[in-house]
């Protein structure tokens, strides 16, 4: 009886704990006898102590910071550069039995193909196009790892740092092009005003009277002013209007009228 009781004791506990939990977010590997037997799912699954083990992988998405990289870009730059990869696994069976370590893995493969994507290119075409070098890292290390059960999702570079001189040059470039603006537009104003005076010109010549009219004005405009001193010279239409004439005779003719 006895013997019996011990017999049932030791059979509960080799049922208890070859049961096994498998959360929703990860994938068991089972392994009997040392050779790889299936994948399990999520739940509560049978692991026979001794002959079978089962080691469990995470298939959420991971998140690897990729360290900072001093890279030669082609036109013979150095910066330094860091990204960020997301990636997640397909295949758990893969990323346990073709890779040591994938989390190691990818990383290493991510820094090798970041430096010579980044490498490839000008510091120009890596500022300016950040997005389109991500792109083209993201599908050499997805590529890569798919033999590793492991899909890549995104690349992103963080931060690409410029020695001191390289931001003073860009800063000099930048202010140059500024004034280039600058001066374009400037001149594109003086362009446009110089129009609009000659057609103002123009206008004012074909009507008659309307040069007198705008002299009186601006006349009026700048005698507002009692400090200013005001120079009137006279148009020369009105200097014609003597010619052929005595000019004593006309003054004598106005005080006879005036008396």
């Amino acid at each position: 009886m006895d013997s019996m009781i011990i017999f049932l004791v030791v059979i509960g506990f080799i049922i208890l704990s070859s049961i096994k939990q498998i959360a929703e977010y990860e994938r068991g590997i089972k392994f009997t006898c040392g050779k790889f037997s299936g994948v399990m799912t999520p739940g509560w699954k049978i692991v026979l102590p001794i002959f079978q083990s089962f080691k469990k992988i995470d298939i959420r998405t991971k998140v690897i910071d990729v360290p900072e990289q001093e890279v030669i870009t082609k036109d013979n730059v150095s910066v330094k550069i860091n990204a960020v990869i997301y990636y997640n696994i397909f295949d758990a069976s893969k990323a346990l039995l073709q890779v040591e370590n994938f989390h190691y893995a990818v990383s290493q493969l991510a820094q090798t193909t970041m430096r010579n994507s980044v490498g490839s290119v000008t510091l120009d075409e890596l500022l300016s196009c950040r997005d389109k070098i991500s792109t083209t890292i993201c599908e050499i290390v997805d590529k890569a790892t798919d033999e590793w059960g492991i899909k890549v999702h995104d690349v992103e570079l963080k931060d690409v740092s410029l020695p001191g001189e390289m931001k003073r040059v860009i800063a000099k470039v930048a202010e140059a092009e500024r004034e280039k603006q600058a001066v374009i537009t400037k001149a594109a104003g003086e362009l446009e005003a110089s129009k609009n005076l000659a057609e103002a010109a123009t206008k004012l010549s074909e009507a008659p009277g309307a040069l007198h009219l705008r002299t009186l004005a601006t006349i009026n405009d700048v005698s507002s002013d009692q400090s200013n001193t005001i120079i009137f010279a006279i148009p020369l239409e009105i200097l014609r209007a003597f010619e052929g004439k005595d000019v004593t005779k006309l003054v004598d003719k106005i005080k006879n009228n005036r008396e």
